[in-house]
């Protein structure tokens, strides 16, 4: 079984493939540090915690799930395709690779 990471920054997509579970939450732990999102978008100013700055999604694990970068580089994690549902916990990673993991 093969895992695709998604990652939707603006307008710009990227998806890799991975052989592994374990690759694919590490590439997404990289792929989350670190981004930032300006403060304005289609004229309208938003304060940087509810702005998406990039979107990372998880394909080929037991659900669908991902990563939310907020503007201010909070963290949220999320399960879900059509509708997201976030996921408890302080660490978002933890918490992504936590549901992921677990076989329902």
């Amino acid at each position: 079984m093969s895992y695709r990471v998604t990652v939707r920054r603006g307008p710009k997509t990227s998806r890799e493939k991975y052989e592994t579970l374990n690759q694919a939450l590490a590439a997404i732990e990289r792929e989350a540090r670190g981004h930032r999102s300006p403060e304005n978008a289609l004229g309208r100013t938003y304060a940087p915690e509810d702005l998406v700055a990039a979107r990372i999604e998880l394909k080929g694990a037991s659900k669908p799930a991902g990563i939310d970068v907020r503007g201010d580089g909070s963290l949220v994690a999320w399960t879900g395709r059509v509708r997201r549902t976030p996921l408890e916990g302080r660490d978002a990673l933890k918490a992504l690779r936590q549901s992921v993991s677990v076989e329902p």
